[in-house]
């Protein structure tokens, strides 16, 4: 295993319907102490994570939208006013999180969800999200991510793979429903969909990583509110129980947290 502090990395998704507050949810994520939380969709999202990050203190606030792809410079100020702990999605095309020269970069984060981003993210980014539905297949495509990542003369340890995950934890402590399957996540139309309770969630964590499938995982509530509380306040304490997560931040920013050093290579046309 490649991962930080021989444990899983854990982000969640704190998207709301607009104009709704997100600081309470990312609040509870710091609480468990999940790496980093992303905010998509429209509006001024890096605005927002910069404004969260002044009620914060430890978790990485990282940017996941079209808008954050376009503002670079604006990632960079995300970084700055939370001290290291921002970062932002990176396209192959349309540019990203800039170079900063002379101390560390933003986090950069790539969608590697199939065959045609795996170059990009093994080159540039530091955390690749990748959807699979199964360990086998997670191990492989990480794997080959890493072989791509050495290919190109990076180290293979400075990439996370994180597999992401839509999650609804509608059903409490009870498996996933009969229509689900159980077993583990699902194909659906927004990806890979885990159905089902947070101690099965666990059970499901801790074995992609114990295999080695995965560095940690991505995950979005299909119902925020209620998903982000049960998956703190049950998986990640459950977890934490067994010492398979940590409870508490040993460093203060976002690289130090995923066990990342600074990014010296840039991504060509951004800057």
């Amino acid at each position: 295993m490649s991962a930080s502090w021989g444990l899983p990395h854990l982000a969640a998704a704190v998207d709301l319907p607009e104009g709704e507050d997100c600081a309470e949810l990312v609040g509870l994520a710091e609480r468990g102490g999940l790496d980093f939380v992303t905010l998509g969709g429209g509006g001024d999202v890096v605005g927002e994570l910069a404004r969260v990050a002044g009620v914060t203190r430890r978790v990485g606030l990282v940017a996941l939208s079209e808008e954050g792809v376009g503002t670079g410079a604006a990632i960079v100020g995300l970084d700055r006013v939370s001290r290291g702990r921002g970062g932002g999605l990176v396209a192959e095309k349309g540019g990203g999180v800039p170079q900063v020269e002379g101390g560390a970069c933003p986090l950069r984060v790539v969608d590697a969800g199939d065959a045609s981003g795996w170059d990009f993210a093994a080159r540039y980014g530091d955390v690749a999200l990748v959807r699979v539905v199964g360990a086998g297949e997670a191990r492989v495509v990480r794997e080959r991510l890493r072989a791509r990542a050495g290919e190109s003369g990076r180290d293979p340890d400075a990439l996370r793979v994180l597999a992401a995950l839509l999650i609804d934890l509608g059903d409490g402590e009870r498996a996933a429903v009969p229509g689900h399957g159980g077993g583990g996540p699902r194909a659906s139309a927004r990806g890979p969909l885990y159905r089902g309770g947070p101690v099965d969630l666990a059970e499901l964590i801790a074995g992609w990583y114990r295999e080695g499938a995965v560095d940690g995982f991505h995950l979005t509530p299909v119902e925020p509110r209620r998903d982000l509380e049960r998956l703190v306040n049950g998986t990640v304490a459950l977890l934490q129980h067994r010492g398979l997560f940590r409870t508490f931040y040993p460093g203060t920013t976002l690289r130090e947290h995923l066990g990342l050093g600074r990014q010296v290579r840039a991504v060509p046309g951004v800057g």
